[in-house]
């Protein structure tokens, strides 16, 4: 289960949350707009805040929400040098691909809360390999002030 959690990466939950909710809401309205926009402006609570203006929590904001989360588990993770994460970096880079194509090619999908979700998928794959590679320098004993 341990080597499970370490190659999976965890930016698939949000990408698998938006997937869902664009299952269910294919098709768009009379003027064009998909039926997505619609659900993902949806609020789930309202906050009176002191400024007397109502915050509204939408369901795009608790999305982008678990994937910073998600974002800051995976960069946690990142650090680790076994060969499990070689192995969640190549997923991590399918994951990428695949928001990215969605993106780009499917209508639901071309929202700015998925674009969102495709840069955190981007960002995970840069500074996941940006960071092993500083710890595997650390590990092998290469780094500055090292005189063999």
């Amino acid at each position: 289960m341990n080597r499970w959690l370490t190659i999976t990466p965890f930016m698939v939950i949000p990408v698998f949350l938006y997937l869902l909710i664009a299952f269910f809401s294919s098709g768009s309205d009379a003027a064009g707009v998909p039926n997505i926009v619609g659900k993902l402006d949806a609020a789930l609570f309202n906050m009176p805040m002191i400024s007397g203006i109502k915050w509204q929590f939408r369901l795009g904001d608790l999305i982008l929400l678990i994937g910073l989360v998600t974002l800051s588990i995976e960069i946690v993770k990142s650090t680790s040098t076994k060969s499990t994460a070689i192995a969640n970096h190549a997923t991590s880079i399918g994951i990428m691909v695949l928001s990215l194509i969605l993106f780009l090619a499917v209508g639901n999908f071309s929202t700015s809360v998925f674009f969102f979700i495709t840069m955190m998928c981007v960002l995970d794959v840069l500074a996941g390999v940006m960071v092993s590679i500083v710890a595997a320098r650390r590990d092998f004993g290469v780094g500055d002030g090292f005189v063999g």
